[in-house]
């Protein structure tokens, strides 16, 4: 998946197909066919080896609450995504094909529900900071690509004059958006503050 993810990296969401993926491994494309058939596969693919990641990235921090599980693979989640040129909105919405990555939540799932919560509770709550963090960083990505185009595109003073002086709570919120792993934190908290009092 490391050439699919290149390919990512390079052209963006729209840059992948299995075509491009072959030519990225030399190979003819009727070979790749071969194993993934189209490019719904190969997003599939490629968004399982991202929750592969995120696994491991969740495997070597120890928690001992679910707030503190769902944090740290809100986070995880962020960072995978963040690294892929448009890897919220492509991963978004794909299949996990590898059971293995599927039978890895058995632990978190079975810690959960012997401490008293719904197996449906639980994937309510995981499915909540999924789309989250989805929503959050398709916004960042776009915006930080967005960027490149026009570095002035997002400028505090340009939205500062724009607005005026008339709507001073205008100004000072443009300027609450300014870092986004602040904002990011402050959103997850109060995520995480409501699921706490509902589960």
């Amino acid at each position: 998946m490391s050439a699919a993810l290149d390919v990512l990296d390079e052209g963006g969401a729209d840059a992948v197909t299995v075509r491009a993926v072959a030519k990225r491994l030399d190979v003819q494309a009727p070979a790749l066919y071969w194993h993934i058939r189209n490019k719904q596969e190969l997003l599939d693919e490629m968004g399982t080896e991202i929750q592969r990641r995120v696994q491991r990235s969740l495997a070597a921090i120890e928690h001992d609450h679910w707030r503190a599980g769902l944090a740290a693979y809100a986070r995880a989640l962020r960072a995978e995504y963040l690294q892929h040129r448009d890897g919220a909105r492509t991963f978004s919405g794909t299949r996990l094909t590898d059971p293995d990555v599927l039978r890895a939540q058995e632990p978190w799932l079975a810690q959960l529900t012997a401490s008293g919560h719904a197996v449906e509770d639980i994937v309510t709550a995981a499915d909540l900071i999924t789309a989250f963090v989805v929503g959050f960083v398709i916004e960042e990505q776009e915006r930080a690509q967005s960027n490149i185009a026009d570095p002035t595109r997002y400028a505090l003073d340009r939205r500062d004059a724009a607005v005026g002086e008339s709507a001073p709570l205008a100004r000072a919120a443009g300027h609450a958006r300014e870092n986004d792993h602040v904002r990011f934190e402050r959103q997850l908290g109060i995520i995480m503050s409501a699921l706490e009092r509902t589960l």
